[in-house]
């Protein structure tokens, strides 16, 4: 019984601990405590969605029918890795860039940009900005292919003239001098500002990694004496004819460049060479007053569903209710330490998830509290009663969570980001909800150490407004 009660008491003062961990580490209130402990605990504030703090909200699609299957991963990857280290070089306070995919094999592939603070579209799209697309193209031989290509887009041009509708040929898309090879923007190490020693005119040098290396090298020893065209953002920028194998690894971008052309494209090559082209299909703004209004309203209807949640667990069965109440308070302590150290990023639709998964605490404790209200009534002992009510509703609890957690992965593998964060939440909530409905509420209880049966604890363990 000693060891019960030390482990309840344990478990009630880290959750008071980790209560004061969750006030002080909020700027909004770090002020009231120490200055050590803001100074310390301010690193870990919630961190908020667009929708709670404000900002621009970009979706961009990716075009990858020309990556290969298996590479179609690691070139989105990389597309989120450059924008997200363009994003940063504009000092966008947590910018949060990712892909979105939907759980089937070859659905569209998208990526979701989030700028906290920027509320103008228009700045937020300039400040991801026409970041360049760099391929690496072959002469095509001549043949059938190339006088189709150049026929269909003869036949096209033809028809414009004479403002006659024909069948769209997809081959008008086609460059009928180059073909586009695997090295692209994607395998760029780093570009530098160069000056030719004989001429003094500025020049691009472009370092690829170990991968592009070998693909250059195999490009320029198949091509040898034959032009391999330098294409940014899908127009030739030079076309240098490969006089021996490159096995280097770099390239150099020549042409009429001013210094201030070649400076600004060295900049954008290293703030990002686009490994696929990218689409914006879809802009959303959010203004910091809508979003605070949410994020306050949100607050609210949870700490109203909580004080009414509590209430009812309370009045209705009354010492396993207030016992489920401790229980659920150190429950509500915990996900929000969890929300902040890990951290994940609070939405409307994730405070959502929260609230829900509070009422899956609540339901874990109501069974535990109606499974020993039973046993009492088959005449057993208090704590006979307790023990046999977990032991019983154990099975019950664990389907019902489990049911719920392969919802909300569902939920998380197949949705948006929208309903990712939901999904996210609720999840993290099933599985706390069933350490503090089994563990905390358990030990509390048995902590009270009540065994002996009277008109006193059956009033305290029955329900309802009945005496027994």
């Amino acid at each position: 019984m000693l060891k019960t009660r030390i482990f309840a008491f344990s478990i009630l003062l880290a959750g008071l601990i980790i209560g004061y961990f969750v006030y002080a580490s909020e700027p909004k209130f770090s002020g009231a405590v120490k200055p050590w402990a803001s100074e310390t605990l301010s690193r870990f504030p919630f961190k908020l969605g667009l929708d709670l703090s404000g900002g621009a909200h970009l979706i961009y699609r990716a075009d990858v029918s020309k990556v290969k299957e298996g590479e179609v991963s690691d070139s989105m990857d990389a597309l989120r890795d450059v924008i997200e280290r363009r994003v940063n070089l504009f000092g966008v306070s947590e910018p949060i860039v990712q892909v979105e995919t939907g759980g089937f094999v070859g659905s569209e592939k998208r990526l979701i940009v989030e700028l906290p603070g920027i509320t103008d579209v228009n700045q937020a799209v300039a400040m991801i900005g026409q970041t360049p697309l760099l391929e690496f193209k072959t002469e095509r031989p001549n043949g059938p292919e190339k006088d189709a290509i150049v026929k269909a887009y003869e036949d096209y041009q033809k028809a414009r003239k004479e403002n006659r509708q024909i069948a769209f040929n997809p081959l008008i898309l086609e460059d009928p001098n180059y073909i586009s090879t695997e090295l692209t923007g994607r395998f760029l190490d780093k570009a530098s500002l160069e000056f030719d020693q004989r001429t003094g005119e500025p020049k691009v040098s472009i370092q690829f990694n170990s991968d592009g290396t070998k693909l250059f090298a195999g490009i320029t020893k198949a091509n040898v004496g034959k032009t391999v065209a330098i294409y940014l953002d899908n127009a030739p920028i030079s076309t240098p004819v490969v006089r021996e194998e490159i096995s280097s690894g770099k390239a150099e971008i020549s042409g009429n460049f001013t210094a201030v052309e070649a400076k600004t494209l060295v900049g954008r090559l290293n703030s990002g060479a686009l490994p696929v082209p990218i689409e914006l299909i879809s802009t959303q703004s959010i203004g910091a007053p809508l979003g605070e209004k949410a994020l306050n309203g949100g607050v609210k209807a949870g700490i109203l569903g909580l004080l009414a949640v509590a209430i009812f667990l309370v009045l209705w069965y009354r010492l396993p209710g207030v016992i489920a109440v401790l229980a659920l308070g150190v429950y509500v302590v915990i996900m929000l330490a969890v929300f902040k150290l890990v951290p994940i990023t609070l939405t409307a639709a994730g405070i959502a998830g929260f609230i829900l998964s509070v009422g899956m605490a609540v339901d874990a404790n109501i069974l535990v509290a109606e499974r020993t209200k039973e046993e009492l009534r088959e005449g057993r002992d208090v704590s006979d009663a307790i023990r046999e009510g977990f032991s019983r509703a154990w099975s019950s609890i664990r389907d019902s969570n489990i049911s719920s957690i392969i919802t909300g992965v569902i939920l998380y593998w197949f949705g948006t980001s929208l309903v990712q964060g939901f999904a996210l939440t609720f999840i993290l909530g099933v599985l706390v909800s069933m350490f503090s409905a089994i563990t905390v509420t358990r030990t509390f209880l048995f902590s009270l150490g009540v065994t002996a049966r009277n008109a006193v604890t059956r009033f305290l363990f029955s329900s309802g407004f009945r005496k027994s």
